[in-house]
C-alpha cells in the first residue's frame, strides 16, 4: 500500500510541474525563441490538468471503497455528504480565487466533486460508459450552443463570468475545464482506483494497452490534420485535433491514456526506487499540490510580475522560471514536511471539511 501512496504523489508531483510550465508560459506570453522548447513547454496544454483530475478521481475511489464494496447505505451516505462537503468548498475557494486567476481549476473540481458524490457507487462498468458518454455528449453540445460565446480568444479573456449565463456557461461548456467534458477524467480516475494497481501483470497490461492508445490516438489525428492542411479550411481542422480547446472526444481519449501511462510509471519507479533521494522528494512534493497550485500563482506570478517579466518573453526565461519555482516548491515541501504532516492549505482544508 505504501509504495501505492508514493506512487500516486510522484505522479501528482509531475502533474504541479506540468501546469506551471502552462500557465507560466502562457503569463509570460512566450511565443518566441526555441521551436523545440516551445514544442516542448505545448506537451503539457490540457495534459498536466487532465492527470491532476484522473488523480483527483483516484482519490475518491480510495476515500468511497468501503462504502462501494459493502453497500451499507448509512456509510454511503456519509461518503456522499463528504464528497459534497468538499466539493462546495472547492467551489468557494475556486471561484473567490478567480479574480487572482482567471484560468483556476478549482471551482470546476469542485462541481466534479458534486456530480461524483452521485456517481462514486456506480459499478466498473456503468462508470466506463458513462465516462465515454459524458465525453460523447461534447459535440452534441458544440451543435447546440455557441463554444465562442463571451470569449475573447485573442486575450484569452472570458467576457461577463460573473453574470448568470455566463457562469453557467463557463462552467459546464466552454470555461476552461468545463463539467462537460472534464468531469469524465474524474469518472475514469475513481474506475482506475477501484482496478488492482499493486498487481504488476495489472499494471503491465494497463500500460501497455494505454501507451498504444495514446500514441495512435495523437498519430491519427495528426496525421489527419496534415491533410486536411491541404485540402480543408483550417476550421474544420480544429475540430479534429487532440487540443485541449475545444475539448473533443479525441482529446480526452488521449489525455485519458497519456494520464494512466503517468501514473503507471509513477507507480512503478516509486516502487523500485522508493528510498532515493529524488524519489523521496518528489512525493512529499505531490503531498503539497493544493498549496503548491495556489503557490504557483500568488508567489510566483507575483515574482514574475514584480520583475516585469509577464508578456512578450522567450521560452528559454519562461522554462527557466519555471525550473526556478519547481526548485523552490520541492525545496519548500521537503522542509515544510520535516516539521508538519500536511501543507498549509491542505490543513486548512482538512480542519474545515470536519467541522
Amino acid at each position: 500500500m505504501q509504495s501505492r501512496i508514493l506512487g500516486f504523489d510522484v505522479a501528482r508531483a509531475f502533474a504541479i510541474f506540468g501546469m506551471v510550465i502552462v500557465n507560466f508560459k502562457i503569463v509570460m506570453g512566450a511565443t518566441t525563441g526555441s521551436a523545440f522548447l516551445i514544442w516542448f513547454a505545448g506537451i503539457f496544454h490540457g495534459r498536466a490538468s487532465a492527470l491532476f483530475v484522473v488523480l483527483a478521481g483516484i482519490g475518491i475511489a480510495f476515500l468511497t471503497k468501503k462504502a462501494h464494496s459493502c453497500q451499507d447505505l448509512t456509510l454511503i451516505l456519509a461518503k456522499r455528504k463528504a464528497l459534497i462537503k468538499r466539493g462546495l468548498l472547492l467551489i468557494i475557494i475556486g471561484l473567490a480565487y478567480t479574480p487572482i486567476w482567471p484560468a483556476d481549476i478549482l471551482h470546476f473540481y469542485g462541481f466534479y466533486f458534486l456530480i461524483a458524490s452521485f456517481l462514486f457507487n456506480l459499478s466498473d462498468k456503468k462508470l466506463l460508459i458513462l465516462t465515454a458518454f459524458v465525453a460523447l455528449m461534447f459535440p452534441v453540445l458544440l451543435m447546440l450552443f455557441d463554444y465562442n460565446a463571451n470569449w475573447d480568444w485573442s486575450a484569452l479573456t472570458y467576457h461577463q463570468l460573473w453574470t448568470f449565463d455566463g457562469l453557467v456557461r463557463r462552467i459546464f461548456f466552454n470555461g476552461f475545464h468545463p463539467v462537460f467534458p472534464w468531469v469524465s477524467f474524474l469518472l475514469l480516475g475513481i474506475w482506475l482506483g477501484r482496478q488492482n494497481l499493486l498487481d504488476k501483470n495489472k499494471r503491465k497490461q494497463l500500460l501497455k494497452y494505454s501507451l498504444i492508445i495514446w500514441i495512435t490516438t495523437e498519430l491519427f489525428f495528426w496525421t489527419l490534420n496534415l491533410w486536411l492542411s491541404y485540402n480543408l479550411a483550417d476550421n474544420i481542422g480544429l475540430l479534429l485535433t487532440t487540443s485541449v480547446i475545444p475539448p473533443m472526444p479525441q482529446y480526452i481519449i488521449a489525455a485519458s491514456s497519456l494520464a494512466i501511462v503517468l501514473i503507471i510509471i509513477s507507480l512503478n519507479v516509486s516502487e523500485k526506487y522508493s528510498n532515493n533521494i529524488v524519489v523521496k522528494y518528489f512525493y512529499q512534493t505531490g503531498q503539497m499540490s493544493l498549496t503548491l497550485y495556489v503557490a504557483h500563482v500568488i508567489i510566483g506570478m507575483s515574482i514574475l510580475d514584480y520583475l516585469n517579466l509577464l508578456k512578450n518573453q522567450t521560452i528559454e526565461l519562461a522554462l527557466f522560471s519555471v525550473l526556478s519555482f519547481c526548485i523552490f516548491a520541492v525545496m519548500f515541501s521537503v522542509v515544510w514536511l520535516k516539521y508538519f504532516k500536511v501543507g498549509p492549505l491542505e490543513w486548512f482544508f482538512r480542519k474545515i471539511i470536519n467541522l
